[in-house]
């Protein structure tokens, strides 16, 4: 297994391969890009198969996070890490503390979160050993659990989603199939459910799937049968990769939107929605709200002003389709073209 030989690796500053014996640690952290400052992105821990299943991940997470960031406007570059291990069984304080060592051996070059797999709680324990941590439990000084503040930025999405193709906001009455139960799926149901919305969920864990039925009158679908759900919207609040050549023929929704990173498993499955009138936010724009949250923390944390950048997550899609439809390409293009010339216009300002 090589990293310049990788299939994701993509011009990427530094990539760190952390290995802790006492503790058991596993892990790459990936530092994509530091034009515009810091390299931010989660520490997630789930069971690769392989090392190079896990490399693949962190090297697409992590420049998935350089574009985030930019099109959200933050002064913080694209990084994020991976543990390789199962978090119910093998994680435990040691071993976060070993991660947290391998965070602070880079100098602040990248700052760690909460990602899947990992909790707000878990990040009181790399704290023990790093600074160059955001997202951090309210009594250790942060903003706790970042993921209602994703939802939230996933929820304005939709809603500007919704107007730009049925030229109105209201979402009441509309079917959303919600791809994942975890934290911030849960919260865009809640918010969904409050705004007037049909539910069909699917998830893994059948107990989330009954939770969903009682508190949303929301409807269920095994997993594998999510994406030929009949509804307005596809909301993938998963894991990525899940828009490719075997689902994209059956979806039967005019809207995909949700909080899942790295949604398309290739560039052309962008374009391919936008053959079959399938209208996409992007991603890394769509899903940016708990990136906004935590990075406040750097800077000192304004409720208001969090809300405010959240909702122009909306703003920045609406000028997203627009341009995608005068330029004729496909919005994760636009949105890309966003990203790069803000990224551009950072690095010429350095000379």
């Amino acid at each position: 297994m090589t990293v310049f030989s990788a299939g994701d690796f993509a011009e990427h500053e530094q990539v760190v391969f952390v290995a802790d014996e006492p503790s058991g640690l596993r892990a790459i952290i990936a530092i994509h890009d530091t034009t515009l400052g810091p390299a931010l992105g989660g520490c997630r821990m789930y069971p690769y198969a392989s090392e190079a299943e896990a490399l693949r991940d962190v090297l697409r997470l992590s420049r998935g996070m350089t574009f985030k960031a930019a099109a959200a406007n933050l002064d913080l570059g694209g990084g994020k890490a991976v543990i390789i291990g199962d978090p119910r069984t093998q994680k435990t304080p040691a071993l976060l503390q070993a991660m947290g060592i391998a965070v602070e051996r880079l100098g602040g070059r990248y700052i760690t979160a909460e990602d899947v797999g990992t909790t707000v709680e878990d990040f009181g324990e790399l704290y023990k050993k790093t600074r160059h941590v955001v997202g951090l439990p309210v009594e250790l000084g942060g903003t706790g659990d970042p993921s209602p503040t994703t939802a939230r930025g996933v929820y304005y999405g939709l809603v500007a989603a919704a107007r730009h193709r049925w030229g109105g906001d209201r979402l009441a009455g509309k079917t959303v199939a919600v791809q994942g139960l975890g934290n911030v799926g849960w919260h865009l149901c809640e918010l969904l459910h409050a705004a007037g919305a049909k539910l069909v969920v699917s998830d893994v864990d059948d107990k989330r799937v009954s939770r969903a039925a009682t508190a949303f009158g929301a409807s269920s679908v095994p997993p594998e049968e999510i994406y030929g759900a009949k509804a307005d919207i596809f909301a993938p609040c998963a894991m990525g990769a899940i828009l490719n050549d075997e689902t994209l023929p059956l979806l039967r929704v005019e809207i995909v939107g949700g909080a899942a990173n790295n949604q398309l498993a290739l560039d052309h499955h962008g374009e391919a929605l936008r053959a079959r009138g399938i209208l996409y936010a992007p991603d890394f724009v769509i899903n940016a709200g708990g990136m906004i949250r935590v990075a406040s923390e750097r800077e000192g944390f304004d409720e208001a002003l969090v809300d405010r950048n959240v909702k122009g997550i909306g703003e920045s899609l609406l000028a997203i389709f627009q341009r995608s439809e005068s330029e004729a390409i496909q919005t994760n293009a636009a949105a890309m073209l966003l990203a790069r010339e803000r990224l551009s216009t950072a690095a010429t300002d350095r000379l």
